[in-house]
C-alpha cells in the first residue's frame, strides 16, 4: 500500500551530517520529499573520494533531495576536523540564520572492526580510529551546530546509532570498539536531551533495522530491485529495510508538533512506523529489533510473518 504520511517540512532547515550514502542519504532524501532545505555533508565528492572509494557522493545526495521536492545543498566536510565543521556552521548561519533539524549520522567505520574478536586481538589502530569516527565526530558536530538549533524552540537533534538502548544494554555488539561506539551515541542523545530541553529542543537516538545500504547490497551481490534473492543464503535478511524507511522516521519526527514527548528516548524505524503510520518503499512496516530478539536471537528459523 502507498505511504500517505509524509509531513509538510517546507521552510524547515536541516543538516544531515554524513549523507554520502546509506541511512544518511535515505534521511536526507525523505526530508527533501517533505519539502525541507537539506544541507548534506560528507567526505566523498565527485572530485575527491574517501578511503572507501565508493561511487556515492554528497553531490548526488543533494541532487536526489532536490529531485524529491526539497532543496539539497552539498557541503564537503570532514567532521573530524573542527575547522571544517565550524565553517559549515558559519555557512548555514549566514545563509539561513538557524537550524531546525540536525541529524548526526557520521560513521565510516564499516571496515574497521573485527567481528567477535576480543579487545586484545583487535587491531588497536583500527579500534581507536573507530572511536574517533563514531564518537569524536558527533561531539565536534554537536559543539558547532547546536548553537544554531537552540536559537528558537522546537529544534530536533537525531543521533543515529545501531541498536536500541534496550537491546544494546543486554547484548554484546560485535566487538569492544563497535559496542563502545554505538552505546556512546545512545548516551549522547540522553545527555543532549537534558541540555536541549531548557531551550525547547528535543534529542533522540534512532536506529534503523538491517539496512539495505549500498554497501550491504554489494556485499550480498544484489540490488534494491532483487534484494530478496539474497534470502537463499541469508534467510534473516527477510527483515531488512531500505534507507528510505529510517528516512521517513526522521521526517515524521521533524513534522511532529509534539516531538518533545520523545526527548531522550532510544527509538527505531520499526517502532516509529507503528506510531506515525509510514511504510517502507514496498508498503511494509518491518519491526527489525523485535524480530531480532524474538526470532533471530531465539534461534528460530527465519520467518517475517507478523514482523513486517
Amino acid at each position: 500500500m502507498p505511504d500517505t504520511s509524509t509531513p509538510d517540512l517546507h521552510g524547515r532547515i536541516a543538516l544531515v551530517a554524513g549523507a554520502s550514502r546509506g541511512a544518511g542519504r535515505g534521511i536526507a532524501v525523505q526530508l527533501g520529499a517533505a519539502g525541507a532545505t537539506v544541507y548534506v555533508t560528507g567526505r566523498t565528492t565527485r572530485e575527491r573520494r574517501s578511503e572507501y572509494n565508493r561511487p556515492e557522493t554528497i553531490e548526488q545526495t543533494a541532487e536526489l533531495v532536490t529531485a524529491a521536492g526539497g532543496t539539497g545543498i552539498a557541503v564537503p566536510t570532514d567532521h573530524l576536523v573542527p575547522e571544517q565543521v565550524h565553517a559549515l556552521a558559519e555557512r548555514i548561519d549566514a545563509e539561513q540564520g538557524r537550524l531546525d533539524v540536525l541529524v548526526n549520522d557520521v560513521w565510516g567505520g564499516e571496515r574497521l572492526f573485527a567481528l567477535d574478536k576480543p579487545v586484545w586481538e583487535h587491531d588497536l589502530g583500527n579500534g581507536l580510529r573507530l572511536l574517533r569516527l563514531g564518537v569524536e565526530t558527533h561531539a565536534i558536530t554537536s559543539h558547532f551546530l547546536l548553537p544554531l538549533l537552540v536559537r528558537q524552540p522546537g529544534g530536533l537533534m537525531v543521533e543515529m546509532t545501531d541498536g536500541t538502548s534496550a537491546y544494546n544494554g543486554t547484548n554484546y555488539r560485535n566487538s569492544y570498539f563497535y559496542d563502545l561506539v554505538k552505546n556512546s551515541v545512545l548516551r549522547m542523545a540522553f545527555v543532549l536531551a537534558h541540555e536541549l530541553k531548557p531551550h525547547g529542543g528535543t534529542a533522540v537516538a534512532l536506529t534503523p533495522g538491517w539496512l539495505r545500504s549500498e554497501m550491504m547490497l554489494d556485499e550480498f551481490g544484489v540490488t534494491e530491485d532483487n534484494w530478496r534473492d539474497a534470502l537463499a543464503g541469508v534467510p534473516h535478511f527477510c527483515m531488512s529495510e531500505s534507507p528510505s524507511y529510517v528516512g521517513r522516521a526522521v521526517a515524521a519526527l521533524a513534522g511532529d508538533a509534539d516531538v518533545a514527548r520523545w526527548n531522550g528516548e532510544s527509538l527505531s524505524s520499526g517502532h516509529l512506523a507503528q506510531e506515525y503510520g509510514f511504510t517502507d518503499l514496498d508498503g511494509s512496516r518491518p519491526d527489525f529489533w523485535r524480530y531480532f530478539a524474538e526470532v533471530h536471537d531465539a534461534g528460530k528459523p527465519a520467518d517475517a510473518t507478523g514482523y513486517r
